[in-house]
């Protein structure tokens, strides 16, 4: 389809208060998923799963992902309504999710009916399936409402609020223990309620953020809408009415057609994506165990459930020391969460002054080195941490952790906004929401590898001792990061 020039007009500007309104809800969002990912392998363990069976049931992520955002963002292309166009979709989403966060630490409740561990994993199944469907229209939803020109600034304020929701969100459970004094230990198959609570209050934080920005967000109309982006309305509107009228084998096809002649830039940031989520993943399943094994001096045979059943009882100074892994694992993921925060900060000034591509494969080879660094913070002296909030005593190794998060948390504020802010020249504007949902296949494809290929390396080649784990992660992103210049970046929008 051509643009229809004469109808061309130019895109209002947005404030900045507009652009955080637009992203707002992501906020919620990135928290609700940040007490998943510091928390999800420490339920899972206390349900029962072992180390090789974790990556597997964290599986269910990235499969959610790659079933409901093509799905979603297909839909949400052709959705227009009193709600808006993106936005039912984010609603319907975020209340799903917060039903799943609210259910999953009750797992035991549900013992007459299944095993809690399978119950867990359905919860989990269904917080990643709604996660889903709030991320792909939050992202069409800044590439909808900000100008090209603020397309920077668009996704770093996106960014930004990702981080402040993680941070947040993954030190909640230490505050609940260390601040109001709730319990942090776990019989097994069973939920340490500092973990239950952290979930109650995420899923009404999800809500709260949302809602903002349902509100506070007009969706253009769509002929507003086609004038923005230089299309043809009536055009747009007879080749949607097309598509309603085919049948099912004719829209997959269709599907797959786009998927064959996604944009160049899609397929180099492939390769890039690839890399960079299967260390992600990793990270996420596997630094509870690592630091648990490699810091606190906790044996692996401490996370096999075969050898825990055999015991009458557990001891009491492993269910501490696990407990205060777990804890500490939420404040290094908040740090993280933290410096990607403040990083997001600048990142569009850099990317504007430096290049993206630069900017981009910088982050990612730090990100790298820092994962290969945590050999090097073993010490196990005991050390007093003032957090302002509270005091704690942890290994001195832990404390020193602090220093590789500042790396991680650049590569992960880089893989939030860049990809993106790389792609979105070169999508055509009347399909940004399917194909925002095919790039999920980046992100999805990746972690099933990871998921699939991670147990099995660690019980089979590292003996499960998981902090070797992280150190192949740490390879694979610094891999990530060179074939970043192997892309090359569309700035023309593609009118269709």
């Amino acid at each position: 389809m051509q643009s229809n020039q004469s109808n061309t007009a130019a895109q209002p500007q947005l404030s900045f208060w507009q652009v955080w309104n637009v992203s707002f809800g992501f906020l919620g969002v990135q928290f609700g998923f940040a007490l998943q990912n510091a928390n999800i392998s420490r339920i899972l363990s206390d349900l029962g799963a072992d180390l090789h069976s974790l990556a597997l049931f964290w599986l269910v992520a990235p499969i959610m992902g790659l079933i409901v955002q093509p799905l979603v963002g297909s839909a949400s292309d052709r959705t227009w309504n009193r709600v808006g166009r993106r936005k039912p979709f984010i609603l319907a989403g975020a209340f799903a999710a917060a039903l799943g966060m609210y259910l999953m630490p009750n797992a035991p409740l549900f013992v007459a009916f299944m095993a809690p561990m399978l119950f867990g994993a359905m919860m989990l199944a269904l917080m990643d399936a709604s996660f889903n469907v709030c991320f792909q229209p939050f992202r069409a939803l800044v590439s909808d409402m900000v100008p090209a020109n603020q397309r920077n600034v668009g996704y770093s304020v996106q960014s930004l609020l990702i981080n402040i929701g993680a941070v947040v969100g993954s030190i909640l459970p230490f505050v609940l223990t260390n601040v109001v004094g709730l319990e942090n230990t776990a019989k097994a198959g069973e939920v340490a309620p500092s973990v239950t609570w952290a979930f109650y209050i995420g899923a009404s934080v999800l809500l709260g953020t949302v809602l903002w920005t349902v509100i506070r967000t007009k969706e253009y109309p769509p002929k507003d809408y086609y004038r923005y982006k230089g299309l043809d309305a009536e055009k747009v509107e007879q080749e949607l009415a097309l598509a309603k009228k085919k049948s099912l084998g004719e829209r997959l096809a269709n599907f797959f057609d786009l998927v064959i002649k996604m944009p160049k830039t899609m397929r180099q940031l492939a390769v890039v994506q690839f890399f960079s989520w299967f260390a992600l993943y990793i990270m996420w399943v596997y630094t509870n165990p690592a630091i648990t094994q490699y810091i606190w001096g906790i044996e692996p045979k401490w996370f096999d459930p075969d050898f825990l059943n055999s015991l009458a009882e557990v001891p009491a100074h492993i269910l501490t020391a696990k407990g205060a892994a777990g804890d500490w694992v939420g404040i290094l993921f908040a740090a993280y969460s933290l410096f990607a925060a403040l990083f997001s900060i600048v990142l569009a000034k850099l990317a504007n002054k430096y290049g993206r591509k630069l900017i981009y494969s910088a982050s990612l080879l730090l990100g790298g080195a820092s994962y290969i660094s945590f050999l090097f913070f073993q010490n196990p002296e005991p050390t007093v941490v003032n957090l302002f909030i509270t005091q704690v005593e942890v290994p001195l190794g832990a404390l020193n952790l602090f220093i590789p998060m500042i790396g991680v948390g650049i590569a992960w504020a880089a893989i939030l906004a860049m990809p993106y802010a790389m792609l979105a020249g070169s999508l055509p504007a009347s399909k940004t929401g399917v194909y925002m949902g095919i790039f999920n296949f980046t992100i999805a494809a990746p972690q099933i590898a990871s998921g699939i290929l991670s147990g099995w390396i660690l019980s089979a080649v590292f003996d499960n001792h998981a902090i070797y784990i992280l150190i192949m992660a740490g390879v694979s992103m610094m891999l990530g990061g060179l074939a970043v210049f192997l892309v090359k970046e569309n700035e023309t929008r593609v009118a269709s």
